[in-house]
């Protein structure tokens, strides 16, 4: 009898993580709010660098997710990433002259893209563009600039070092 309660016990526990596996699951996947509304609008915005931004990251206005990134391609003239996105429905009203921007959320470097709205009294609809846009922070580009510029510093001072004795 005693075993048998402990078999039960176990399932039970096992159940248990089974259940907590598939929901920080779901959570870290951002699947947890499907389907808000049921109607969204497309609008697309052209960047010169989407870092490692992907198909289902989250678009997001005033901290609050209102939609998701449904794909990115490149423009084959001006060679920019053109990413579209669904807006929730419920948000019809976001200014026209809003701008994007790619930002990084939390430790893991989630990334996602930031709405700013504008002031315009007309609203986006299915089909525009964001014309304001601006592009993912990468890391590596930061570190290669800073020392790029460390650098520059370093020749000076040896060109005006080398300089400073024949003058004399």
């Amino acid at each position: 009898m005693h075993t048998r309660s402990l078999e039960i016990l176990v399932g039970f526990f096992v159940c248990l993580g089974i259940a907590a596996v598939f929901i920080l699951t779901m959570r870290v996947a951002s699947l947890d709010k499907i389907g808000n509304s049921g109607t969204s609008f497309r609008v697309i915005a052209k960047f010169e660098n989407t870092g490692s931004l992907g198909a289902g990251s989250a678009v997001k206005l005033s901290g609050v997710r209102i939609g998701r990134v449904r794909g990115i391609s490149i423009d084959p003239v001006t060679f920019q990433a053109v990413v579209a996105l669904d807006i929730d429905g419920s948000y019809n009203s976001i200014p026209a002259d809003s701008n994007a921007k790619i930002l990084t959320a939390g430790l893991l470097g989630e990334q996602y893209i930031g709405l700013e709205p504008g002031g315009d009294e007309t609203a986006l609809k299915n089909g525009d563009e964001i014309k304001f846009t601006q592009s993912a922070l990468v890391l590596e580009n930061l570190i290669g600039q800073f020392l790029t510029s460390f650098t520059q510093k370093d020749a000076k001072k040896d060109t005006d070092a080398a300089a400073a004795p024949s003058a004399r």
